[in-house]
C-alpha cells in the first residue's frame, strides 16, 4: 500500500510543480477574476468616473412644452442621465459639447402631426448610443401622454392598456419542474456540464500522456519491476484526481470570493438568473456523485488507452474515441437543457459513458424518479468495475508494449501479453 501512496504523491506533486499546470491555473484564475470584476474594470478605465457617473445632456426646446415632460420621464427611466435646458443658440450648444461641458445636446421640435421629434448632436454617436436609446424611449412616453390627453384618455387607463398580462404556468407532466425550480437548478446544471466536459478532456489527456511519457523514457520498465501495473494505474488516476480537485478548488474559491466582493449577498443578478442562490442540497449531492463516477470511468479509459502507445505524439490519436464520446455526451446534454423530456435524452442517460452528464441534466431539470437515478448509477458503477478489470489487464500488458501503436485493436495484444505475466 505504501507504493500506491508513493506513486500517488509523486504524480500529484510533479504535475503541481510543472510550469504548464501553474501557468494554466494562473491564466484561468485571472480570467475568472476578470469576469467577476468586469464592471469594476470598465469603470476603472472609464477615467475613474464609476458606474454611477451622471451624464448631462443639454436640451434646446423649440416647442416650449416638451422639456418638462421629457425631464420627468427621463428621471424615472435612467437616473444616470440628466437633462438641462440650454438658453443659448445652437452654435453655442455645439461649442459647449466640444468643450466637454455636455455629453451632447438635443433639439426638440414638433413634427407635422404636432408630436415630439428630436435631433441629437454629440462628438461621437457610437459612444452615445445608449443615451440616444433612453432619449427615444422617454420621448415616446411623452408622445403617448400627449396623444392620450388629446383623445381625452386619462393616464390610469393608459397604464392599464400597456400593463403586461399576467400568465401563470403549470406543467401537467408529473416529472416536470416549475419555473422557480428550473431557475434554482439551471446554474448548477450548466456548471456541471462544462465541469465534467473539461475535466475529462484535460485530466484524461494528462493521465494518458503521463503513461506515454514514462514508456518513452523507459522509466516504465523500472517501475514495473518494483510495482504492479494495477497499483500504478490506480495511483496515477488518484493522483491526477487530487490535482484536479486542487485546481478546481482554487477556481471555485477565487470565483466565489470575487463574486462575493462585488455582491454582498449572493442573490439577484447573475445568481438569480443561474439559480445559484437556492440550489437544493440533493441536486448538489447528485452533482458531486456523478462528477466522481464520470471521472473514474473516463480516467480508467484514458489510462488504458495511454498504456498502448509508446510516444506522446500518439496519445491524441489513441484517445480520440474517448474524446468523441465526451463531445457526443456534451452535445446531447445541451439539447437536453431545452427538452429534457425527449425520449432520446432519456435513453442516452442510461448509457454509461453518457450517464454522468445527461442523467444529471434530467435530475436538475426534471423531477426524475429515484429509481431511475438509482438504476443509472447502478449501471454506471457496474460499468466502472467491469472497465476497471479490463483496464487493469490492458494496462498490465500495454505498458510492456513498445513500437508504433495508434489503433485500439492493440488492446487484444495487451490482453494476451498480460496473461503471460
Amino acid at each position: 500500500m505504501s507504493k500506491f501512496w508513493t506513486i500517488l504523491g509523486f504524480t500529484y506533486t510533479s504535475h503541481l510543480k510543472s510550469k504548464s499546470f501553474i501557468i494554466t491555473t494562473l491564466i484561468t484564475l485571472v480570467l475568472i477574476f476578470g469576469l467577476a470584476n468586469f464592471q469594476n474594470i470598465l469603470d476603472w478605465f472609464d477615467d475613474g468616473e464609476g458606474a454611477n457617473h451622471t451624464e448631462t445632456i443639454a436640451v434646446i426646446d423649440d416647442t416650449d412644452q416638451t422639456y418638462s415632460k421629457l425631464e420627468t420621464s427621463l428621471t424615472n427611466m435612467d437616473e444616470n442621465i440628466e437633462v438641462t435646458e440650454f438658453a443659448g443658440t445652437e452654435e453655442e450648444a455645439k461649442e459647449a459639447v466640444k468643450d466637454d461641458e455636455f455629453l451632447g445636446y438635443a433639439q426638440l421640435t414638433l413634427n407635422d402631426q404636432g408630436l415630439p421629434a428630436a435631433h441629437f448632436y454629440a462628438m461621437s454617436i457610437a459612444e452615445t448610443n445608449h443615451v440616444v436609446d433612453v432619449l427615444q424611449q422617454s420621448l415616446s412616453q411623452v408622445k403617448t401622454e400627449m396623444i392620450t390627453q388629446q383623445a381625452g384618455i386619462d393616464q390610469a387607463t393608459v397604464q392599464q392598456i400597456f400593463a403586461p398580462v399576467s400568465i401563470e404556468t403549470e406543467s401537467l407532466q408529473a416529472e416536470a419542474r416549475s419555473t422557480e425550480e428550473l431557475n434554482q437548478a439551471r446554474g448548477l446544471v450548466y456548471f456541471m456540464i462544462f465541469l465534467i466536459y473539461f475535466a475529462v478532456l484535460m485530466y484524461g489527456n494528462m493521465i494518458a500522456s503521463e503513461v506515454a511519457v514514462e514508456k518513452s523514457s523507459r522509466v516504465m520498465e523500472i517501475i514495473v519491476s518494483s510495482v504492479s501495473p494495477i497499483t500504478q494505474m490506480f495511483a496515477k488516476i488518484a493522483g491526477i484526481a487530487l490535482l484536479g480537485l486542487t485546481q478546481f478548488g482554487l477556481i471555485i474559491l477565487i470565483g466565489y470570493a470575487s463574486l462575493k466582493t462585488n455582491q454582498s449577498e449572493l442573490v439577484g443578478g447573475i445568481f438569480e438568473y443561474l439559480g445559484l442562490g437556492e440550489t437544493p442540497v440533493s441536486t448538489i449531492v447528485y452533482a458531486v456523485v456523478f462528477f466522481l463516477l464520470g471521472y473514474l470511468l473516463y480516467a480508467m479509459l484514458a489510462a488504458m488507452l495511454g498504456s498502448l502507445v509508446s510516444r506522446t505524439e500518439e496519445v491524441n490519436q489513441m484517445i480520440t474515441p474517448m474524446t468523441l464520446l465526451i463531445i457526443a455526451a456534451f452535445m446531447i446534454a445541451m439539447y437536453g437543457l431545452n427538452d429534457p423530456t425527449a425520449s432520446f435524452v432519456t435513453i442516452t442517460s442510461y448509457i454509461p459513458f453518457f450517464t454522468p452528464i445527461i442523467m444529471f441534466v434530467r435530475v436538475g431539470m426534471l423531477n426524475t424518479p429515484f429509481w431511475e437515478i438509482a438504476l443509472s448509477m447502478g449501471i454506471l458503477i457496474l460499468t466502472i468495475f467491469i472497465l476497471a478489470n479490463i483496464a487493469a489487464k490492458v494496462y498490465k500488458g500495454g505498458v510492456l508494449m513498445y513500437g508504433a501503436s495508434t489503433s485500439i485493436k492493440d488492446i487484444r495484444k495487451a490482453l494476451q501479453l498480460s496473461k503471460k505475466e
